[in-house]
């Protein structure tokens, strides 16, 4: 933490000072009471006192005053906040693979699920957008802040959304990286800080080369964060006949380190809740230094509030 009047700490000496005070009045009190030798006088006149809680009011008042005193040095951290414009792109794989049940329900029913959350707990502010992918890619929802559009959407997200059979992770790519050119009139020249976040269970096996697009996205400055999700043991039936699909991220991988994404293997519906809670506290952020001065306030007057509290409550008086 770092202050923008640090002089003003020097404040905290009179704060010690008035706690070195209190100890000795407390300690002239009791040298005080040990010589009034009458002591069946003294319970009379001055019966049992609180023994804690006289001292509690005073302690959260001396807590009050050094935390005001720390708020009036200016302390300032780094504080994540969002970033203006900024843009995420969930991309969704829905071939026919998507359909292996070793993920609960399915591999498609569980990446809708963790895509709801994944997008409700972003902040408001950030535009997101969703893009259906198998032998081709398809823009479901632009980018925007209209969640409710957003949920439609990933219910939209069915196997064969596209009509083209196949996984096409390069479209997939490129598809996301036109949404977030088109996001507003300022995108051409002045491109928002963007997203893109790709899940898939395979390898690319139709469009644009995966490598190329992850090109067209490190000159963007897009990072795409890639998600592996299933297991080896991953089959589709198709007329009764046993498929295997056992999920490829060799390519998902190869593109996350090309553009400087995240590269994230899930093999459960927890897991895949994880990654996506992992990826939001880190996509559409920026860490700047503010002033943080009003914590420090806010809490001395909590502090404030209770000494007046506690010295009404059993002194009926304020401190």
């Amino acid at each position: 933490m770092i202050w923008q009047s640090p002089a003003r700490l020097w404040l905290l000496l009179g704060v010690l000072a008035l706690v070195v005070a209190y100890v000795l009045a407390q300690r002239r009190h009791s040298r005080y009471a040990v010589r009034f030798t009458n002591l069946r006088l003294l319970d009379r006149v001055a019966p049992q006192r609180p023994t804690w809680r006289r001292h509690l009011p005073a302690g959260l008042f001396l807590s009050m005053l050094a935390l005001l005193v720390v708020g009036f040095a200016r302390p300032t951290a780094e504080v994540r906040v969002p970033r203006e414009r900024a843009t995420v792109m969930v991309a969704v794989d829905v071939s026919t693979s998507m359909l292996a049940t070793d993920v609960d329900p399915d591999r498609l029913t569980a990446a809708k699920q963790s895509a709801r959350r994944f997008v409700d707990g972003l902040p408001d502010e950030f535009n997101v957008g969703l893009v259906a992918f198998a032998g081709s890619a398809a823009v479901l929802v632009p980018p925007g802040t209209d969640r409710e559009a957003l949920h439609e959407g990933i219910e939209r997200l069915v196997e064969g959304a596209t009509g083209v059979q196949g996984t096409a992770i390069g479209e997939a790519i490129n598809t996301s990286l036109g949404a977030v050119r088109a996001l507003d009139s300022q995108a051409a020249k002045d491109p928002p800080p963007a997203r893109i976040i790709l899940l898939s269970d395979g390898a690319n096996t139709s469009g644009k080369d995966p490598i190329e697009a992850a090109g067209d996205a490190v000159s963007a400055k897009v990072p795409v964060h890639t998600i592996s999700f299933g297991t080896p043991r991953g089959f589709v039936d198709r007329g009764g006949r046993p498929i295997q699909v056992p999920v490829d991220g060799q390519t998902l991988r190869a593109v996350a380190k090309e553009t400087g994404g995240g590269f994230h293997e899930a093999t459960t519906s927890d897991e895949l809740r994880a990654v996506y809670e992992d990826i939001g506290t880190s996509v559409g952020y920026r860490t700047v230094r503010q002033d943080v001065s009003a914590r420090f306030i806010g809490l001395g007057l909590m502090f404030a509030l209770g000494a007046a509290a506690g010295s009404m409550r059993w002194f009926s008086r304020l401190p």
